[in-house]
């Protein structure tokens, strides 16, 4: 269990980005052993968007950081630390922070990533971002969350690539008024599930090639991810609304990753809850990994659904396998700290 933060830590604004390319299924139903019927069916996903050839994890993650400094209004300049949560990075080093900050003109910010299992990345690097604001160290923390997953997808996997999208989003973390902000977050892995969904590398036939040489897929267990998703995810949401001291009734709005459509409404029916208690994207987007949940929050955002004062339960979940939830109760613009 991770401890409450010392000091209030608040999102000040969420970023998105998608790339303009979108396949639907019918283009999957072409090139793969399924139907367009299947996918809607199982998945209840209709199309996801996918980056193009010379789009990287960095650019998608550009484009998110700063569409959430324009919304907050606030200046390049004033972040003073930058943390990438991908599992694509543009190269095996440096950071894809880096390669972010170095397109963004940051000379000199302190940059680094995280992989934290892929999709759990929503919480996961929230806590990590939420912790470095609270120290006093930091004022202004920028959380990227970015992948092209559709890079690491066989072409021939009919699970995978009907599944997972391109896509990035951005917390903009600051100092806010205790009581507001993200409360205490849960952190869980279960590694005795590690190869329920895991990227598998094809060794180069080239036998002077280095370890690393070859072609990346990910590998995923279908069948135990769904049932990791429907026994183990509803308990983790009771352990998460009970270390914030309240009930489920309480939250305005309960987001989890966006596995896939079907799954949510499935995984809160578990849990005692509606549909209208939260908010889906998988159906447009596919599922886009660690940017799923504040992609999602996003989106929650431009609907009005979240006000300040609202109380937000959020759950990430993926590779791991591995699990995060925390609360949020959203800041109003004069909670934060001048």
């Amino acid at each position: 269990m991770t401890l409450p933060l010392p000091a209030g830590v608040g999102i000040r604004s969420i970023g998105g980005y998608l790339p303009k390319m979108t396949v639907d299924n019918a283009e999957l139903e072409d090139q793969l052993d399924t139907t367009a019927a299947w996918i809607e069916e199982r998945l209840g996903i209709y199309k996801r968007h996918i980056a193009a050839p010379d789009e990287q994890a960095s650019d998608l993650g550009l484009a998110a950081l700063h569409d959430a400094l324009d919304i907050a209004g606030v200046p390049l300049q004033n972040v003073d630390l930058l943390i990438c949560g991908t599992v694509t990075p543009d190269h095996m080093l440096p950071a894809t922070a880096a390669a972010i900050a170095y397109k963004a003109g940051c000379s000199s910010i302190p940059c680094f990533d995280i992989n934290s299992g892929a999709c759990a990345g929503g919480v996961f690097a929230l806590d990590v971002g939420a912790r470095y604001v609270a120290s006093g160290q930091y004022r202004c923390v920028a959380v990227i969350l970015t992948d092209v997953m559709s890079r690491i997808c066989a072409t021939d996997d009919r699970t995978t690539r009907a599944i997972f999208g391109d896509g990035a989003a951005c917390y903009l973390l600051q100092p806010c008024d205790c009581g507001r902000g993200i409360g205490t977050t849960l952190l869980k892995t279960m590694p005795d599930w590690y190869y329920t969904a895991h990227v598998q590398r094809t060794p180069s036939s080239d036998p002077k090639a280095n370890p690393f040489s070859g072609d990346n897929a990910l590998v995923m267990n279908g069948a135990e991810v769904r049932n990791f998703a429907l026994e183990t995810i509803p308990r983790f949401i009771q352990e998460v609304a009970a270390a914030q001291e309240i009930d489920l009734d309480a939250a305005d709005l309960i987001v989890l990753h966006q596995a896939n459509a079907r799954l949510i409404p499935k995984i809160l029916q578990r849990v005692g809850v509606t549909p209208d208690k939260t908010v889906v994207t998988a159906d447009r987007m596919g599922n886009t990994s660690g940017a799923s949940v504040p992609l999602a929050l996003r989106e929650a955002l431009e609907q009005g659904r979240i006000q300040p004062g609202s109380l937000i339960l959020t759950v990430a979940f993926g590779s791991g396998l591995s699990m995060g939830g925390t609360a949020i109760r959203w800041c109003a613009e004069d909670d934060f700290a001048p």
